[in-house]
């Protein structure tokens, strides 16, 4: 890798890549919360102002919470080289993505929508992407030599990679909050066994894993799916389930139980513990 890339974020997502691809000191780093000893570890070069990381860069790869996306577009836009490819690879609306686009277009950036597919571990650089906009074969030439191995150009549209994830995510998401609804008041009813054994032989462990990822990333959950309800909101559909999803994974990511345990009858435990 020849040129510099830039990560905002790095949390799970930006940690995981800059590893993997090792890209160590290509990878300029802006973080809101910065870890210096983790930048050190990683070999990475951490910047304490967003322009500093942007600096000579020719690509930049944006991995923040749904909430912080558009902000993270608007404020790194003046800082941009001329045709710097913007990967912005958060969950977040289609409208969400078309704004930030605007904000980085304006400013001669090229605009690259991404939707990461599947969870980045362990598929680390093979997660998929789907790419969408204006700029998506070069976009796609650009993350082929970063590193990741599985990318798909769905259109040329700013807006229809992030579509695709947000409308898969009221399902997936869905999921993970049925299942902490049901298996929760199972547990109050002291029926938690025979409901399980109701669904079949491999639901226990699908039902600890979907928990699981409540309880460790509800909160950035519950951020992405309010993008889900907006997307659905656009397309004329109400998010009656969804709104609830929303919910869900909040007050699971609330709870802030941390070491997660181990097994499903663990984390049931430490959840009714936390609950009034």
């Amino acid at each position: 890798m020849d040129n510099p890339v830039t990560l905002i974020g790095y949390g799970e997502a930006g940690q995981t890549f800059a590893r993997e691809a090792g890209w160590r000191s290509q990878a300029q780093v802006f973080d809101l919360k910065p870890i210096d000893e983790l930048y050190a570890e990683d070999g990475v070069t951490g910047c304490s102002a967003l322009g500093a990381a942007l600096k000579d860069s020719a690509q930049c790869i944006s991995v923040v919470t749904a909430d912080q996306a558009l902000m993270a577009a608007k404020n790194a836009a003046p800082h941009l080289n001329s045709k710097t490819l913007y990967f912005d690879m958060n969950s977040v609306a289609p409208q969400t993505k078309r704004d930030a686009a605007q904000e980085i277009e304006a400013a001669g950036g090229r605009y690259i929508d991404v939707a990461i597919m599947s969870p980045v571990n362990p598929a680390r650089l093979a997660v998929p992407l789907l790419v969408s906009g204006p700029y998506s074969e070069d976009g796609k030439a650009a993350l082929t030599v970063l590193g990741f191995t599985n990318i798909r150009i769905v259109g040329d549209d700013v807006g229809r990679a992030s579509t695709i994830k947000m409308l898969r995510s009221v399902m997936y998401k869905g999921v993970e909050a049925l299942t902490a609804e049901c298996l929760i008041a199972s547990e109050k009813a002291g029926v938690t066994d025979e409901v399980l054994a109701s669904f079949g032989n491999d639901w226990s462990e699908q039902a600890d894993y979907r928990i699981d990822r409540m309880l460790v990333h509800g909160l950035r959950r519950s951020a992405e799916m309010s993008e889900s309800s907006q997307t659905l909101l656009s397309l004329g559909v109400s998010p009656m389930l969804t709104e609830g999803t929303v919910s869900w994974q909040q007050a699971m990511g609330e709870f802030e139980i941390s070491p997660v345990p181990k097994g499903l009858n663990g984390k049931l435990t430490a959840i009714l513990e936390k609950m009034p």
